[in-house]
């Protein structure tokens, strides 16, 4: 792990064996002189949304230190940080202040280890779940091969069965490859290996990636000019998610309509909105669409392949990158999904 030395402050304010210790921890560290400046900082503070501009942002944080200066007695606890400016995504991390007297000097060590327990929660339930799911197909497909054995001289029906075969063992290949997708989404931080990315490139390289399937189902493709903003994130995570809301539009929208992708910024927030002119969802069904396997229409899914688990992923890249999803929808109108994010800023950039 390396330290960054803040440009204010000269390195000579902390004594080098100092850094040099700093540098051996595994945990993110953040080095504070009297006034609350930061002298050095780990790269993961950065990551944990925990300061912007050489400020603290958590006031937890702030209330902890301040404690420590005034008392000169350590305190350890846990916070809630916010992954990002808006959506549910919130990160618990334990946090050590330390007070270093001789300088007057506050070390802060924060780590994230809430994170293996709560991957171990969500991995106990996420089995559960998909072994109810996986006995549909896996349960269709026995059947039918010993329907297949039984009609083995009736080429008509072998026939029939086979082409079903072929169908059920598609939507097993998907579900299995959403399934993997989401499990590795819970398991990680995006933020850990994020970086700087371009929205419209983005939603460029995902309009490609459903150019045949919107073909095939005779769904038009128009994308509004884009908005040149850059998102700070894991590439592949928000790529997915994008195609996952684009491919979702298609397979609930009649043949001969059109599926539009726009972009719009707000107070350093980017909405990605994809609108439909499609079957709608019923306002009972509006605040379960983003749950593992729920399907609003069961029968459409089967009819398209899907897993139900698309708006799910949605849902987790987004609380994961700091941003959220909402959804408006009018039975027999259409729906528009808007993917939020924050917009990344540079040290010291101001959005216009």
């Amino acid at each position: 792990m390396w330290l960054r030395r803040s440009e204010e402050t000269p390195r000579r304010e902390a004594p080098p064996i100092l850094f040099d210790v700093l540098e051996q921890l595994d945990q993110d560290v953040l080095l504070l002189a009297p006034g609350d400046i930061s002298l050095f900082t780990s790269p993961g503070i950065e990551n944990l949304n925990i300061m912007k501009d050489g400020r603290i942002l958590s006031p937890e944080l702030l209330a902890i230190i301040r404690v420590v200066r005034r008392t000169g007695i350590n305190q350890s606890g846990k916070i809630e940080v916010p992954r990002g400016p808006i959506g549910e995504g919130v990160r618990e991390l334990t946090v050590k202040v330390i007070s270093l007297e001789k300088d007057l000097q506050i070390l802060v060590l924060l780590s994230d280890e809430s994170e293996a327990e709560r991957v171990h929660e969500v991995r106990r339930d996420f089995v559960a779940n998909i072994s109810h799911e996986l006995k549909t197909p896996i349960g269709a497909l026995s059947l039918l091969s010993e329907a297949v054995l039984s009609a083995k001289n009736e080429p008509a029906s072998v026939e029939k069965f086979a082409s079903r075969m072929q169908q059920e063992a598609k939507r097993l290949t998907e579900l299995v490859q959403e399934i993997i997708n989401l499990s590795r989404l819970q398991d990680s931080d995006p933020l850990q290996i994020a970086e700087p990315l371009s929205v419209g490139e983005l939603i460029s390289e995902a309009v490609d990636q459903c150019q045949t399937t919107s073909e095939a189902r005779k769904i038009g493709l128009s994308v509004s000019e884009q908005t040149d903003v850059k998102v700070f994130g894991d590439s592949d995570q928000l790529l997915m998610a994008i195609h996952n809301l684009i491919e979702n539009a298609i397979n609930y929208s009649p043949e001969n309509t059109n599926v539009s992708i726009s972009t719009s910024t707000e107070a350093d927030i980017v909405t990605i909105s994809v609108a439909d002119q499609g079957i709608g969802i019923p306002e009972s069904d509006l605040e379960r669409i983003f749950e593992r396997f729920y399907r609003v229409d069961p029968a459409r899914s089967r009819e398209t392949g899907g897993t139900g688990l698309g708006l799910s992923i949605v849902k987790h890249v987004a609380a994961k990158h700091g941003g959220e999803i909402k959804v408006w929808s009018s039975q027999n109108v259409g729906s528009t999904f808007a993917f939020r994010l924050p917009i990344y800023q540079t040290p010291g950039e101001i959005n216009e």
